[in-house]
């Protein structure tokens, strides 16, 4: 039950395994997920450490299953989830296994890989040779170069020499280029002729479709022939072979398709090959990732123990649950029987004065309520955790705020949505979606909550529900309702003194000064509820101050802490109640006459003022008899909590100092270990912390009063939204009108579902949590801890899967 109300007690605990049993121990250990292990090697370098060849075997089993899952997304086969059937950690011997497997398996794609890209780049250049064969028949046939093939004239330098030529591919867009280069270099000597390729080709490096042109370029001499290659060369053009002789062209061009249609089949049967082995480990890449990642974190965890002289025994610190230490025990006894170890590993408790790690028990529910605290900050060791509080005080304020039966129907099927498809929706990792999806039990108890103040406040969609009749005797003159457009509800004429037994009357909705009585009501409302919050987190602190032994705090900061805000704040929540159960309104003496009930803020003030005022005529004052004086006596013991609350405590740790001046500090650690400081720290620590607290306990009074803006903004504005868009469907009495009602709905509900139900509900939601963080915690949460992080595979698994 304690664990309930504040972090778990901690144990520091000293591990001696034996080497043989190091292995198997840890892998029990990070699967439990209990023990939080302390690096006893901080000042050595990490090559230095035992187990760093073991884990840079395991960042090369890493790499090589990195580089198999790399050519199984290539070839787009899927692999099988595991985040339900997580494979357990295997035994030393089975690593051997592993590592011979997963080599055998990269060598083999690999060699698949080499020879795949070999046949393709052998079909790539034979089919650019067959491009080249037949794109360059039409050059030959034209009459002029045949002349020139020929010498038979048509020679530019009338030179009676054949014209040589050089045929090849290049990238179309390196053509414009090559062409410029050779005009150059040839100063306009060569002839160049060209003809894209229809189909692009895949380049077998990198995969990626490149469209080419054939080109030939004819010159005269062997001179212009060097320039030309070098040009080609630098232009990274392929030059194949092309003869002059038609029917030696044609015969080549046969030979180059049938080898092409060869080549087809032995890459077809390599890429099948290639298939059947990734399908055959597609279903163990998952398993073998897990593995690898569970052994890596063993051996980095082993780093940080230490390995006595006779290098008999390695020995560990960790902090773990107390509650824990048994399963620790029995996970050291597993590992050492895993390996038939004849010497047992041992656990010992040792004390220290550090402070533990904060580390409070949660499941999927309490999780999400959990992380709202721990973003103010972690709790420090075994202070009480207001994260059980929260569950529900969180979505009722929130639901005060947001107060709409219907909106608060539209946040709970959300919330509803998520939880009842909790186990599909959790595999979707966009980083947004999971910060709502955290807190999909959060929702729908604000939708919850929602729901209720929404009836309580008889506000639904900004209508009213007229469950349960009215009290306002105006309301059965139908007549007198429907035709005055200007209706104001007087108490004194109207209402029938029975008092509705749940919620408000319906009947406000049609007032035109109903604003003015939801102010009065919502503004009290609020602060009732704040003044109790705040009351609730003062209490909070004496649970504190009784953990930590240190009663005498309840005496020198609780108690005036408390007095101050009770005969002042909660008195005025009293006048509050005192004033709805002692005045009507209406009088029996005449009913016709004005009530006599005070302001309660006009009096709240003249009692912090000590200002009397001037009751009307007929009335009292003050509320009953004798309230000037209680009233006087409140002050007064207020006055006196300031200095009790300022020089309280700092006078006692004077005198307890004194007492124990011989050295003796047993007593320092009672009242929070002030013994280091100086008092002169001490009384000004005090001072801020006095005055903080009386200025904060007014501020943060008046910072409720957003429970009854934003509910009151709320409201208003969905009366806005219904009257400005969907009540325009409603002018009409024809057949017309159902068409308008179905076309503005649409509007209606997306600004409804955007504005007022997102929105406002992030709105209400960021309030509720200032209120939480600001008033609530900072009377007894001090959040100075730091988190308890385990050496846990599950945890280290579910971070990677998020980072991913």
């Amino acid at each position: 039950m304690g664990a309930m109300f504040r972090s778990e007690q901690m144990d520091l605990v000293q591990l001696l395994i034996q080497p043989e049993a190091a292995y198997p121990s840890l892998a029990e250990l990070g699967e439990l997920g209990v023990a939080q292990f302390r690096d006893l090697n901080a000042d050595v370098n990490v090559f230095q450490r035992k187990y760093t060849s073991e884990i840079r075997r395991c960042e090369e089993m890493e790499r090589k299953i990195i580089y198999i899952r790399k050519e199984l997304s290539k070839d787009e086969i899927p692999m099988p989830d595991l985040s339900e059937n997580v494979p357990r950690t295997p035994n030393s011997r089975e690593i051997i296994d592993l590592e011979a497997a997963l080599e055998k398996t990269e060598n083999e794609i690999i060699e698949l890989s080499e020879n795949s890209n070999a046949l393709l780049q052998n079909i790539m250049e034979l089919t650019e040779l067959k491009s080249v064969l037949e794109k360059t028949q039409g050059f030959f046939t034209e009459k002029s170069a045949a002349q020139n093939l020929e010498g038979t004239g048509g020679d530019p330098y009338n030179e009676n020499k054949p014209l040589g030529f050089v045929a090849g591919v290049i990238p179309r867009e390196r053509i414009i280029g090559f062409e410029r280069m050779l005009w150059r270099v040839s100063r306009g000597n060569v002839f160049l002729r060209q003809a894209p390729i229809d189909k692009p080709l895949t380049d077998p490096r990198s995969g990626d479709e490149v469209y080419k042109i054939v080109f030939v370029a004819f010159f005269q001499g062997e001179q212009l022939k060097s320039r030309v290659k070098k040009v080609c060369s630098g232009y990274h053009a392929s030059l194949y072979p092309c003869p002059n002789d038609y029917s030696e062209r044609s015969e080549m061009l046969q030979g180059v398709r049938t080898r092409i249609e060869d080549l087809n089949m032995v890459i077809n049967q390599t890429k099948d090959q290639r298939q059947r082995v990734l399908l055959s480990v597609a279903k163990e890449v998952p398993k073998w990732e897990i593995i690898a990642k569970k052994i890596k974190a063993i051996y980095h965890t082993l780093n940080m123990f230490n390995v006595d002289v006779s290098k008999k025994c390695l020995f560990g610190e960790a902090w773990v649950p107390t509650a824990n230490l048994q399963d620790v025990k029995n996970a050291l006894i597993k590992g050492s029987s895993a390996v038939g170890s004849t010497v047992p590993s041992f656990l010992n408790v040792i004390s220290t004065t550090e402070n533990p790690p904060t580390f409070n028990r949660t499941n999927k529910f309490t999780q999400g309520f959990q992380n709202l605290i721990e973003s103010y900050g972690i709790a420090s060791y075994r202070e009480c955790n207001p994260g059980l509080y929260t569950i529900i005080t969180f979505p009722f304020l929130f639901a005060i705020m947001f107060g709409d039966l219907g909106h608060g129907v539209i946040l709970f099927l959300l919330g509803l949505w998520m939880v009842v498809y909790e186990t599909s929706l959790s595999k979707n990792k966009d980083e947004i979606w999971q910060l709502f999806f955290g807190g999909r039990y959060i929702i729908l108890l604000m939708g919850c909550f929602s729901m209720y103040t929404g009836f309580v406040y008889n506000d639904i969609f900004s209508k009213t529900m007229n469950i349960f009749g009215s009290s306002w005797t105006i309301h059965y003159n139908t007549s007198t309702v429907m035709t005055n457009k200007e209706l104001q509800l007087d108490p004194r004429e109207f209402y029938s003194e029975t008092i509705y037994w749940y919620g408000l009357d319906p009947t406000w909705m049609l007032a035109s000064n109903k604003i003015i009585f939801l102010n009065s009501f919502k503004m009290k409302l609020s602060i009732i509820f704040g003044v109790v919050h705040m009351i609730f987190g003062v209490c909070m602190s004496v649970v504190n101050h009784i953990h930590f032994r240190k009663p005498i705090n309840i005496l020198l900061e609780f108690l005036p802490q408390l007095l101050f805000l009770i005969l002042l704040f909660l008195y005025m929540c009293f006048m509050m109640f005192f004033k709805w159960v002692q005045y009507t309104a209406v009088t029996e003496e005449d009913p016709l006459k004005p009530g006599c009930a005070p302001s309660v803020l006009i009096m709240f003030i003249n009692m912090m003022l000590f200002k009397e005022q001037e009751p009307l005529p007929g009335c009292k004052e003050f509320m009953f008899d004798g309230q000037d004086t209680i009233q006087m006596v409140f002050i007064f013991i207020s006055l006196l909590c300031i200095p009790w609350l300022l020089l309280a405590k700092p006078f006692y740790i004077m005198a307890t100092r004194k007492k124990h001046a011989d050295g003796n500090h047993v007593a320092a650690s009672k009242h929070g270990g002030h013994d280091d400081e100086p008092m002169s720290e001490i009384f000004i620590h005090q001072a801020i912390h006095t005055i903080e607290y009386i200025l904060s306990t007014i501020s943060h009074t008046a910072s409720y009063l957003r429970l009854w803006a934003l509910s009151l903004a709320h409201a208003q504005l969905s009366e806005v939204l219904y009257t400005m868009v969907f009540h325009i469907g409603l002018k009409s009495d024809s057949y017309t009108g159902a068409i308008m009602i179905w076309v503005v709905f649409w509007p209606w509900a997306v600004l409804t579902i955007g504005i007022l139900v997102g929105m406002e509900g992030l709105s209400a939601f960021l309030h509720t949590l200032r209120l939480h963080w600001v008033e609530f915690m900072s009377k007894f949460y001090e959040g100075l801890g730091y988190p308890f992080q385990p050496f846990s595979f599950k945890a280290m698994l579910e971070a990677e899967a998020e980072e991913k």
